[in-house]
């Protein structure tokens, strides 16, 4: 096998069967097409493939992963295998009883995605009546059972302007963690019309806003499939050694409910099938992570950025605008050269 970098994160779409059918929903394939979920013995052999790659953190995702019935079982498989497993959940299905089942499962953290800092706004994008309520009812239970709970919110312009309403309530709910997704138009999340999307600048201002309350809060701030943010804190000289924007394929990998491996949960571009090779194998060996691994194969402005080892663009973004993977980042404002010539004028 070829050199790879080690395994950081394995997000597991545990299964396609969700209680809701939420607008922004990544899942990659857009129908069922006869395939099943991998069943309990192949999802212990993938854990035990990635095991072979270091100590990834095992995310069971989906899907609502609460609604296998096996997921108990599995995450303890996966700790005989010494790997820590997360848990990432809609929080819909979680009662006290199931707080408990979750506890005693041994998840270092538990996801729950609250999409706005209301009922109305959250349901809306969720498209349930209830969720919300019932998502916050699922982290009050969970912390009652001194479980972990980061909340997970997909920014888009329903509610790019309750960032602070949403920071406050997570802070209310005693999270340890708040991640903030910049929209990702894939899946059913690419019928999302453009009005409803973040333009360029719009990024900028969420990530400025996470760089500005980052220091001091009293909860983990994070900004996920937005690696702009890793240039924005370089020209601020915040800390971002040994860390990088967009992880896909390179410390990072999915797999699907039936066994397709790709590079992250929203780059629909296979490298290969669980079921019909080793999970570590494909790792090693697909072409598709080679290219991802090559900071010299991005293309566009993005190719030509100062900041393209720190960055390297959001590789889902630009492969559903254009079709093209290693293409420019479309939900960047930065050109080339323009931090070095700000320098140049005084303007820090």
């Amino acid at each position: 096998m070829n050199a790879a970098p080690p395994l950081r994160l394995l997000f597991w779409e545990s299964t396609w069967r969700c209680n809701l059918a939420c607008t922004h929903c990544r899942r990659l394939q857009t129908g069922r097409a006869g395939e099943a979920d991998l069943t309990t013995d192949e999802a212990r052999l993938l854990f035990d493939s990635a095991a072979r790659l270091g100590r990834p953190i095992i995310v069971f995702s989906g899907g609502e992963p609460l609604m296998r019935n096996d997921w108990q079982a599995l995450s303890d498989y996966a700790h005989e295998l010494h790997l820590p497993t997360a848990l990432a959940t809609n929080g819909t299905m979680i009662d006290q009883q199931t707080a408990g089942r979750i506890g005693a499962a041994g998840f270092r953290r538990v996801s729950v995605s609250l999409d706005g800092a209301d009922e109305q706004t959250h349901d809306s994008f969720r498209a349930a009546r209830g969720a919300f309520r019932l998502a916050v009812a699922g982290i009050g239970a969970l912390r009652n059972s001194g479980q972990a709970v980061q909340v997970n919110c997909t920014i888009a312009s329903h509610n790019v302007r309750q960032l602070d309403a949403v920071y406050s309530l997570s802070l209310r709910l005693g999270a340890e963690a708040l991640h903030l997704f910049l929209l990702v138009p894939v899946g059913c999340g690419a019928e999302i019309a453009a009005t409803h999307r973040l333009d360029p600048q719009q990024c900028e201002d969420v990530l400025r806003w996470v760089c500005d309350h980052q220091e001091g809060g009293g909860i983990e701030l994070k900004a996920t499939c937005a690696p702009q943010y890793y240039r924005l804190a370089a020209e601020r000289g915040m800390a971002v050694e040994g860390s990088r924007g967009c992880l896909a394929g390179i410390s990072v990998a999915f797999v699907g409910h039936a066994g397709q491996v790709f590079p992250c949960g929203y780059l629909p571009v296979s490298c290969g099938s669980v079921r019909d090779n080793d999970f570590a194998s494909i790792w090693h060996n697909s072409a598709v992570f080679a290219a991802l691994r090559d900071f010299s194969k991005l293309q566009g402005k993005c190719g030509q950025c100062e900041f393209r080892t720190v960055c390297g663009g959001c590789r889902a973004r630009a492969y559903a605008q254009t079709g093209n993977y290693m293409a420019a980042e479309p939900a960047c404002a930065h050109l080339p050269g323009a931090a070095k010539k700000r320098k140049r004028a005084g303007r820090g």
